[in-house]
């Protein structure tokens, strides 16, 4: 199955200069832990994740931080014609449980381990991808 046809369309998204109390007032309202940062037309520059906001701002002191200062901007992405097991996979390596869909630099979708899980199919990839993605990192002291 593609990722098309798994992928949320309907997706929120910030700018660069998006506060970051705004941004965490969006992910409260919504429910959710990310948000896609994106330029003008549409062009996929990043993603916010709630931990980002804890770890790149709060923590530091910088209560007045934009999303361009905390987002990560090396944007890991999949394709709608990327094949779901692919976007499970990169899930595990990258330890990371959504992913912004793009296509031609533009922000068409997000899929999440979620969307993975709903179809019966991928169930194990989705628990396998979840597993890594849940496996401790090393604490950097």
């Amino acid at each position: 199955m593609k990722i098309r046809d798994l992928m949320t369309t309907d997706v929120t998204t910030v700018n660069p200069n998006t506060p970051i109390n705004e941004i965490a007032l969006q992910m409260k309202s919504l429910d959710i832990g990310s948000i896609p940062v994106c330029e003008q037309g549409n062009k996929a520059v990043g993603i916010v994740t709630d931990r980002d906001i804890v770890i790149r701002s709060l923590s530091q002191g910088k209560m007045q931080a934009n999303a361009q200062d905390v987002m990560t901007s090396a944007l890991i992405f999949a394709t709608p014609d990327m094949h779901a097991h692919e976007a499970a996979e990169m899930m595990a390596k990258h330890q990371i449980r959504r992913l912004p869909v793009v296509e031609n630099g533009k922000l068409v979708g997000i899929v999440s381990i979620g969307d993975l899980a709903t179809v019966n199919m991928y169930t194990n990839e989705a628990g396998d991808a979840l597993s890594d993605i849940s496996k401790p990192t090393k604490r950097q002291m």
